[in-house]
């Protein structure tokens, strides 16, 4: 009877203190209940068609994930809120919280801009150049031109080392530079520039406007980026020879951009989830260009009839010269001149001892497909 008892006792003791703290927990319960998720309006630059929409998705799924549902990105494609070229200004103003963009789409603003994608190439292959904005001061300089020099209320990161672009489209195959002379032929950013100096006569269009500029011969020939975003915009349509490699962008990467006041309002916590989650999406955005701008180009060539051929060294011989020529009076600008001489210093250690250390890939592959290239 004495340990019933006790048993009891106890039994009641430990009931009244489970109830208060199940009736704590039910009073926590809706504290935690009411603070909804974060949700950050984001914009792309791209058709929801395009392989670099699915990045973009590949990003925001990392975030929500990260961030265990509190924050979440409404992904919207090109044109939805602004044109594509127009996403940076949506940020300043506060119309779009963020955007998923590349820095060349606002060089209007400062020729400076293509420094952080598609500038001139010292050697360095776009992994190379990220490794540049985190360990050679390039993320500074990037502050200062969008916050210092242009004012704007947004801050950004960068991401993904595209694969260097092919140097495109072409209605014949492109075997000497002084094919370029007079054509009519699409691209961006310090590339256009580029290209001028080449004789060419330059277009500036978004991704979507490309295929339908050619087909109705406002250009000639045309770049993008890579064999899976070409292949959806139909490149294949227009024209049959696609020339692989080229200087004009060889190390680009894609903006995130926020609008500044909205990012310094999130938790810390959250504010470091948008910005290491860029990192994240590097490596899945690389994973999935491996698989996907391979596997695309295949099918350009078996399935489309393209002809795909390497850009000749003579032509690319003459895009280097092209941008002797168009890089000394960009640098009377300060501010271009200590971002091109930080680049220079950085790819001459890097690159040194890349090309030291690497050993011939070409070689391997060529043993193992001795008939493929």
């Amino acid at each position: 009877m004495s340990n019933q008892k006790m048993s009891r006792r106890r039994f009641m003791k430990t009931s009244a203190a489970g109830g208060a703290a199940a009736a704590g927990g039910a009073l926590a319960a809706p504290a935690v209940l009411a603070q909804s998720p974060v949700t950050l309006k984001m914009q792309s630059s791209w058709p929801s068609s395009d392989v670099f929409q699915e990045m973009a998705q590949q990003y925001v799924d990392r975030v929500e994930a990260m961030s265990g549902g509190r924050l979440k990105i409404d992904l919207l494609p090109a044109g939805a809120v602004v044109g594509a070229f127009q996403v940076q200004d949506a940020c300043h103003d506060g119309v779009l919280d963020a955007a998923h963009t590349v820095p060349v789409y606002w060089y209007g603003k400062n020729k400076a801009a293509s420094l952080f994608g598609t500038g001139p190439v010292f050697g360095a292959d776009a992994n190379q150049m990220i490794a540049w904005l985190y360990h050679g001061g390039g993320y500074e300089f990037y502050r200062e031109l969008t916050q210092d020099i242009l004012g704007l209320n947004v801050v950004g990161f960068l991401s993904f080392g595209m694969p260097a672009q092919p140097l495109g489209w072409f209605k014949e195959e492109i075997t000497d530079a002084s094919q370029l002379e007079g054509l009519k032929y699409r691209t961006v950013g310090l590339a256009a520039d580029l290209f001028q100096a080449m004789g060419a006569s330059v277009a500036q269009l978004p991704g979507g406007e490309i295929v339908p500029a050619m087909e109705r011969g406002v250009i000639d020939g045309f770049e993008f980026n890579n064999p899976t975003s070409d292949r959806r915009f139909g490149a294949q349509d227009v024209a049959k020879n696609y020339m692989l490699s080229s200087y004009h962008q060889a190390s680009e990467s894609f903006e995130y951009i926020f609008n500044k006041d909205r990012f310094e309002s999130l938790d810390p916590d959250l504010q470091a989830i948008l910005r290491y989650g860029v990192e994240a999406a590097h490596l899945a955005n690389f994973a999935l260009a491996m698989n996907q701008y391979s596997a695309d180009l295949a099918e350009l060539q078996s399935e489309a009839g393209v002809n795909v051929q390497r850009t000749p060294e003579s032509v690319l011989q003459a895009q280097l010269e092209a941008w002797d020529e168009i890089l000394p009076p960009l640098m009377e600008d300060p501010f271009f001149a200590k971002v091109v001489d930080s680049q220079k210093a950085w790819c001459e250690r890097v690159v040194f001892y890349s090309l030291q250390n690497s050993p011939d890939y070409r070689l391997a592959f060529q043993h193992y497909f001795p008939d493929k290239l």
